[in-house]
């Protein structure tokens, strides 16, 4: 099984992108977040087209996730408890408990939107924590957090500054004690990766990322794992969103 998240940045800007990379790539599940589209504004029937079936939980403009699959999409639930905006959506595919997440950004570390941020990653440690231990899960999405500074290209032009503060990666790090394992860095120990280019400045040309893109399975699947990679190649071209895709190969 082939699952990958991708923040699009917009799907209504991104969507002929994003067709050509599922016939590319034929993923048999994309987890994407920040639609940037009205609960409507998905382009479901272009995705059927393609073998696809969609649930989405968008938001208008704003955030907005989405899981696309082509093995089945059932017992689908949308958002956190508590949370008011289109952040996450859950879904089983293929015999997968998966979660699409795009956590909050949270700005500044003296903004509101901080605790946030904070509040939802352990809303997330939370409702993972309940899940069905039979039932294999998988967790992608935008966390917003890169984990180590080995995931960001300058952590001294970082310090002080949301992503990368000891708080955030704590959050994260919780994560694995309810059992959910870092997919990518499983397979990819020791390599310097990067999910999300800005782009001012030649980011992407310069290798100025951040991980902040992830993949978390139940420890159980990590050794099914025949494969991660970034595909970097989606980030190249014409009005590319500023994040690549992630990909996880599972022996599923």
């Amino acid at each position: 099984m082939r699952i990958a998240t991708w923040n699009v940045n917009s799907i209504g800007a991104r969507w002929p992108r994003v067709a050509r990379w599922l016939v590319e790539r034929e993923p048999d599940v994309l987890l994407v977040q920040e639609t940037k589209a009205a609960p409507d504004g998905f382009p479901v029937d272009e995705a059927r087209d393609l073998g696809y079936e969609v649930a989405h939980h968008g938001q208008g403009r704003w955030n907005g996730v989405a899981i696309v699959s082509r093995v089945g999409l059932m017992d689908v639930v949308a958002g956190l408890d508590g949370d008011a905006e289109a952040r996450a959506v859950a879904a089983t595919c293929g015999g997968v408990r998966v979660y699409s997440c795009y956590v909050p950004n949270g700005r500044a570390l003296d903004d509101p939107h901080y605790a946030y941020k904070l509040w939802w990653l352990d809303q997330l440690r939370a409702t993972l924590a309940e899940r069905d231990p039979a039932v294999p899960c998988v967790v992608g999405g935008d966390f917003n957090v890169a984990p180590e500074d080995r995931d960001c290209y300058d952590p001294a032009a970082f310090a002080g500054a949301t992503h990368v503060s000891e708080p955030e990666r704590s959050a994260l790090r919780a994560l694995g004690d309810i059992g959910l394992v870092d997919l990518v860095r499983w397979t990819h120990p020791d390599e310097t990766i990067f999910t999300w280019w800005d782009y001012r400045g030649g980011a992407f040309h310069r290798g100025h990322g951040l991980r902040i893109d992830l993949v978390f399975g139940d420890a159980a699947l990590a050794p099914l794992v025949r494969e991660t990679f970034v595909d970097r190649d989606a980030r190249k071209g014409e009005r590319p969103s500023d994040h690549a895709p992630v990909v996880v190969d599972l022996d599923l």
